[in-house]
């Protein structure tokens, strides 16, 4: 196990730690036998709580030692078969369990103190070899409270993929990939209407002839997204942002994030004042990204879509 260990590194953390686990878990089960104390190495904290902690109810006993509820129910019930604990529902709360001492678990309060005692010193004799692992378990805690390992780990692939991205112009050679886009995306909610196979049908003459513009993503050279600023006839709007979509086998990444960025900057560069666009609620990641760039929701709409049942507008 070891040698696996070291030939993958850092991508075994929890794994090795896990192994780490057992091996002291295994010790403290020995331990406890050859101080004569009848436990388990898992009713350790629950005991601590109940000799030294405030709230002796379960749930504030999870809440300190950070179980669940469930797991320190199980821990509680294992205790009072043991004859180390009683519990009752709460005179304060009803709902709550109050868990107690019985004088067998009171009489393994002193030996407990002196195991304690001993541990440490084992433990200190471990970690003067200068690698102090409570310190670094700590450390960990800290940073993984601050940022989770899955947040760090989507983050640096985010900025890898993003790094792969670039925006271009629409040409004539993306139509087929704009078309087949929007296709899946308006599909996998809703169904085409006949307003969109007019606009996918011939892009040039809905949306660039009249002063629009497209934005094409490439992905490592690859077209996998697209939007499309659609010049307004009003006298409130320049541009409808319109005919956003990803390919359904990268999204997640940032690319929406990217192009759209990317639209509302080739709005301003065309002297757009104010952008709009419409979308539905059910779509709760991007309206949350409209939030993010600015888009505020308009009180009064009238969709132009049977889908729509929402309208936003930004300032530039």
């Amino acid at each position: 196990m070891i040698e696996l260990f070291e030939k993958t590194g850092i991508m075994s953390v929890g794994s090795r730690l896990r192994l780490l686990s057992e091996t002291v878990t295994r010790d403290a089960a020995e331990i406890y036998r050859l101080y004569g104390v009848a436990i388990k190495p898992k009713w350790f904290p629950v005991l601590y709580m109940l000799y030294y902690g405030d709230d002796c109810t379960v749930t504030g006993i999870s809440r300190a030692i950070g179980q669940t509820h469930p797991s320190v129910s199980t821990i509680v019930r294992e205790m009072r078969c043991a004859g180390l604990v009683v519990d009752s529902k709460s005179d304060d709360d009803h709902r709550a369990t109050s868990v107690r001492l019985t004088e067998k678990g009171e009489a393994l309060r002193s030996p407990l103190r002196q195991i304690c005692d001993d541990v440490r010193k084992a433990v200190e004799s471990v970690e003067a070899a200068g690698h102090p692992l409570w310190e670094a378990i700590s450390d960990w805690e800290s940073q993984l409270a601050e940022k989770s390992l899955y947040e760090r780990v989507k983050a640096i692939r985010d900025r890898r993929e993003n790094s792969n991205v670039e925006i271009v112009d629409y040409r004539p050679e993306h139509h087929a990939v704009f078309k087949r886009l929007n296709i899946i995306w308006i599909n996998s909610h809703w169904s085409l209407e006949a307003h969109d196979l007019e606009v996918l049908d011939n892009p040039e003459r809905a949306i660039l002839s009249p002063g629009g513009h497209i934005l094409v993503a490439l992905v490592d050279n690859r077209p996998s997204g697209v939007v499309a600023l659609c010049r307004m006839d009003s006298a409130d709007y320049d541009f409808e942002i319109a005919k956003l979509a990803v390919d359904p086998e990268i999204r997640g990444v940032g690319i929406g994030e990217k192009i759209l960025r990317a639209a509302i900057e080739k709005a301003r560069e065309l002297g757009a004042k104010k952008l709009f666009l419409e979308s539905n609620t059910l779509l709760k990641p991007a309206i949350g990204l409209y939030r993010k760039l600015g888009f505020i929701e308009l009180q009064d709409y009238h969709p132009a879509y049977a889908r729509g049942d929402i309208q936003m507008e930004l300032t530039l």
